[in-house]
């Protein structure tokens, strides 16, 4: 067989090659007989099996997953018609407009009162149920992790998403002591927001907290890429059997060790890189949630706070000193 300097076409394994066909599999049998009659569902999809496994379900729902689905139609579909009404019932439009279609919080002479429906009232009663239904969700995460026996490591991961949604639209909002303050349900008045935020606050890109959720952000980005292609390029030696490879090191792992320590000085293990990878993904959310909560209650203006502490230069006083707009007459 003729050598060549690149490996074959059918070595880059981008899409599944091995696809099993095999009887539904209904899941480990529980201590909790209930727990595993109450399973619904299984199929074969063979598209599926082109990335990863083709079976769909059984799904397990339980009370907590019956609960929060209903929280959540409730609180989604009311904003939902809440964007019809502004459209007069029309799909066409809905769909021409849903960009800009928007449920916006109670305005500032609410304060933390319960406003109107057509005031904020609509965007307090959906956000209490689409919270609800989230918190009831991270519960039902957090049960069926016990129950199979897991570590909880997906619901803490979950929770500190859940943190970063809290800080937005309850925990700074009742500091600020204004619903007025919390983010709009909606796409271009998310965005338009969060500029209004960065502006109003001497942009947020001064802060420090916002600077370390980018970092551990993009950081994450880099190490699931580098863990990903890596995993790939060494499954040819089942390096995709990483449970094995973590407690059996084979050839898989030694290529992929010997190839950071060439190109980076430096190797992960096959489960190292996890936690690595976890604990950057759960700081992007915890850290931008300290850094959004301190915004407004205990800094107001990030740039000047940034000048102040050496963070920032100075712009040159052309035309007099800059004045802090919170201060100002």
């Amino acid at each position: 067989m003729k050598k060549t300097l690149f490996p074959v076409p059918y070595y880059q394994n981008l899409f599944t090659k091995v696809r099993v066909n095999a009887p539904v599999f209904p899941g480990v049998p529980l201590e909790r007989e209930r727990d595993t009659a109450e399973r619904a569902g299984g199929i074969h999809a063979h598209v599926l099996a082109r990335f990863g496994n083709a079976q769909i379900g059984p799904i397990y729902l339980g009370f907590l997953g019956v609960a929060s689905l209903i929280f959540f139609v409730i609180g989604f579909t009311s904003i939902g018609w809440n964007m019809l009404v502004q459209v007069n019932y029309s799909p066409i439009e809905f769909v021409k407009q849903l960009f800009w279609l928007s449920v916006d919080p109670p305005s500032a002479k609410y304060g933390l009162q319960l406003p109107p429906l057509n005031e904020g009232g609509w965007w307090l009663f959906a956000g209490f149920f689409i919270t609800v239904s989230i918190l009831l969700w991270w519960a039902r995460v957090y049960r069926r992790a016990r129950a199979l026996g897991l570590g909880t490591h997906v619901a803490w991961a979950f929770a500190a998403a859940i943190w970063l949604f809290l800080v937005l639209g309850l925990f700074r909002p009742v500091l600020m002591g204004s619903w007025s303050e919390a983010v709009p349900f909606g796409i271009f008045s998310h965005l338009d927001w969060t500029t209004a935020f960065s502006l109003r606050y001497g942009n947020l890109f001064y802060n420090p907290f916002h600077m370390l959720s980018i970092v551990f952000l993009y950081g994450s980005v880099l190490l699931f890429a580098m863990h990903a292609g890596t995993i790939l390029a060494v499954s040819r030696y089942g390096g995709d059997r990483e449970i094995e490879q973590i407690y059996d090191r084979g050839t898989a792992s030694e290529r992929a060790a010997l190839f950071w320590r060439w190109t980076m000085g430096f190797n992960a293990s096959m489960e190292s890189v996890h936690r690595w990878a976890w604990w950057f993904a759960v700081l992007t959310c915890i850290t931008g949630g300290i850094g959004i909560l301190l915004t407004g209650t205990v800094v107001d203006n990030w740039y000047l706070w940034a000048v102040k502490h050496g963070v920032a230069p100075a712009y040159p006083e052309i035309w007099g000193p800059i004045i802090d707009p919170a201060v100002a007459k």
